[in-house]
Formats: C-alpha cells, sequence, structure tokens
C-alpha cells in the first residue's frame, strides 16, 4: 500500500496540491446526523446537538494541525474526534454512522507511514461492529466500512501523491540547479584553457617585439602581425566557447604550439603516428597540447620540447627545471585550475592524464585517452 511518510506540506508548490479548504467540505457528511436531530430521530437533541458541534470543531482543528505539520497536536484532535464519533454513534446510531467515513477521512490527512495503514484498517472494523452491535443489516454494516476504509485509503493515497509529485519537482529543480553550476564550471575552465595559452603567447611574442624593435625591425612587425593574428583567433575562440559550440582541431593546436614555442626561444619536435583520432578525442587531446605549452612557456624556462602523438596517447616532455606551478599539477594542493581541470576533462570521458618530472630531467604530461573515444 503506498502511503506517505511525513505529513502534508502546507508550504505550496507549483501545481494544484489539495490544502485545507479541499478537506474542510467534507463536514458536510455530518448533514444525516444533522437531518435527524432536526426530525427528533435522535434523542436527546441536547446530546446530538453538543456532539456535532464538537465533532465539527476537532475535524477542521485536526485537518488545520495536520497541514501545518503540527503532528501531536493533530493526533490529539484526531482521538477526541475518534472518540466523540464512537461515543455518539453507540449511544444515538442512526445518522452518527455517517461520520465514520468522516473519521477515515481525518485519519488519511492525519497519520502517515505505519500508522495509516493500522488506523486505516482498525476505524472500519470498529465501524462494522458499531453498526452491528445497533442492529445494521449486513448491507448496511458492509457499506460504513467499507465507506470509512476507502475514504481514508483514498485521502492518503491522494496526498502521498502529491507528496511524492512535491518532492520530483524539488529534485528537478535540484538538478537544473546542478546543471547550472556543472556549466558554469564548464565555462570557467573553457575560459581558463582558452586565454591562458592566448595571454601567453601574446606575452612572449611581445617580448620578442621589444627585443627586436631596434635590431630586425621587420621581424618585430611579424612578431606584431603574429600578436594582431593570435588575438583575433582569441575572440573567436571565446565566442565560440560562450555558445558552447568550440571544437578544437588537433593539427591547429599543434601548428599554434610550433609557434609558440619558438617565440618563447623553445625548439620543438612533433611526431604523429597511428591512425587520427575520432572528433571528440582530437578535441580532448587539442586541450592537453593547448594546457601542456602553456605550462612550458609559463613555468619550464626549458629550451626544447617534444610532441609525440601515438594513437590515442599524447606526450609532451620538455628539459625544464621548473614544472607546473602546484596548482596547476592536477594535485590538488593548490588553488588553481591547470592540469586539474584537464584531468576532469579527460576523466568524464574515461580517460586519464600523468603528469611529473620527468626521470631524465625536465617535466613530462602523458594523457590517454579509451579506444573509440
Amino acid at each position: 500500500m503506498l502511503l506517505r511518510s511525513q505529513p502534508p506540506d502546507p508550504g505550496g508548490t507549483p501545481y494544484d496540491a489539495p490544502g485545507v479548504k479541499a478537506f474542510l467540505p467534507f463536514v458536510l457528511l455530518a448533514t444525516g446526523a444533522i437531518w435527524e436531530t432536526v426530525d427528533g430521530s435522535l434523542r436527546p437533541a441536547w446530546l446530538s446537538w453538543t456532539g456535532l458541534a464538537g465533532m465539527s470543531v476537532l475535524y477542521v482543528l485536526t485537518v488545520i494541525m495536520a497541514f501545518r505539520r503540527r503532528a501531536v497536536p493533530a493526533r490529539v484532535a484526531l482521538a477526541a474526534l475518534a472518540a466523540v464519533v464512537f461515543a455518539l454513534a453507540i449511544v444515538l446510531g442512526g445518522g452518527w454512522y455517517y461520520l465514520f467515513p468522516l473519521l477515515g477521512i481525518a485519519c488519511g490527512i492525519t497519520l502517515y507511514g505505519r500508522a495509516v495503514r493500522v488506523v486505516t484498517a482498525a476505524v472500519p472494523l470498529g465501524a462494522a461492529l458499531v453498526v452491528w452491535a445497533g442492529g445494521g443489516t449486513l448491507e448496511s454494516i458492509l457499506a460504513f466500512s467499507w465507506g470509512t476504509f476507502s475514504a481514508g485509503l483514498v485521502v492518503a493515497v491522494i496526498l502521498h501523491l502529491h507528496a511524492i509529485i512535491g518532492e520530483l519537482n524539488e529534485t528537478r529543480q535540484r538538478l537544473a540547479e546542478a546543471a547550472v553550476a556543472q556549466e558554469r564550471l564548464r565555462f570557467s575552465r573553457d575560459l581558463h584553457d582558452l586565454l591562458g595559452h592566448t595571454l601567453s603567447v601574446i606575452v612572449v611574442k611581445a617580448e620578442a617585439v621589444r627585443r627586436l624593435i631596434r635590431r630586425d625591425p621587420g621581424q618585430a612587425e611579424r612578431q606584431a602581425a603574429d600578436i594582431e593574428t593570435v588575438g583575433r583567433q582569441a575572440l573567436t575562440e571565446v565566442r565560440e566557447a560562450v555558445t558552447g559550440y568550440r571544437a578544437g582541431s588537433l593539427a591547429d593546436e599543434l601548428t599554434r604550439a610550433r609557434d609558440a614555442l619558438a617565440a618563447a626561444g623553445v625548439r620543438v619536435n612533433v611526431h604523429r603516428t597511428g591512425p587520427p583520432p575520432a572528433a571528440q578525442a582530437e578535441a580532448l587531446l587539442g586541450w592537453v597540447v593547448r594546457e601542456g605549452v602553456t605550462n612550458i612557456i609559463r613555468h619550464s624556462g626549458a629550451t626544447e620540447a617534444e610532441i609525440d602523438l601515438t594513437g590515442l596517447t599524447l606526450t609532451i616532455r620538455d628539459n625544464g627545471t621548473n614544472g607546473p606551478q602546484p596548482a596547476d599539477t592536477g594535485t590538488g594542493t593548490g588553488t588553481g585550475s591547470g592540469l586539474r581541470g584537464l584531468a576532469e576533462r579527460l576523466g568524464q570521458a574515461g580517460g586519464a592524464i600523468e603528469a611529473g618530472p620527468h626521470p631524465q630531467g625536465g617535466f613530462h604530461l602523458t594523457a590517454t585517452l579509451p579506444p573509440g573515444e
């Protein structure tokens, strides 16, 4: 039996969930008892009127306390309501039997979990015994007991379903917030990788212009033209990153890597063997080239570098004396992005990255992607 494990939530939802106002009209189930009190069938009348007034107040109080999530007062009011209904049904009979379904509804609203299972079964059984003891026929016994059971069960199930809908809406909202946070992280990581490399190249070429401006104006002019080209390319890449459709070309990244390292005074050898990688793998390896070259220019102090691509394994090695700063090594000991962000990017595709000092000197960076990427 599907029954909610929490009391009704009065906090409001984006859909029309039932609330206090939806259940107050059920007090009209007392119409039968009111009519029989008016025509004199229920005697003494003062007892019936007093009971009807007390029953109505207790029912309303039970519903309000339940929807305000005040479990203890709601259950106390429910117990008092049950005592009034059973006592006057035993004493007066007749129209008071119609209040058993109202008691079932109150149970379905107030109780939850195991308690509602027990009570929605016990109250109909008690109603059947009262009607039988009052001389009711088999038909009336079944009608009142089944009516009481189904009223409580239906209300409990409806509230349970609305609670599930509320939880699903809350979960959907949290997932949407998580997706936004993930997209922000992706965007910041892309901007770091894009602009970090590009700005490093611009700085290196600007330094070259400053050195060559008097000695070789023609070469300085070519370096300045490269700065303009790199800047325009950076603007294009940032626009593509903003729209989320940037697809890096490995060949373009290798060409830029040669130019950037040459401008920084680093001799570079590039080796490619094996079949060309698929589009997604090529884009990921392009990010590895970009980050690896940026680290060489920024941190290594190297004079020579080697980029080797064999299938889906890319290795970048230099002969520098300094590796990336702690924040860039992916060890989690720093506060920056760098290789840590790159490791996250490759990890999402099932790949892995290894970075650290090389046994023969210098620093190496190796990225591996699984087959089929």
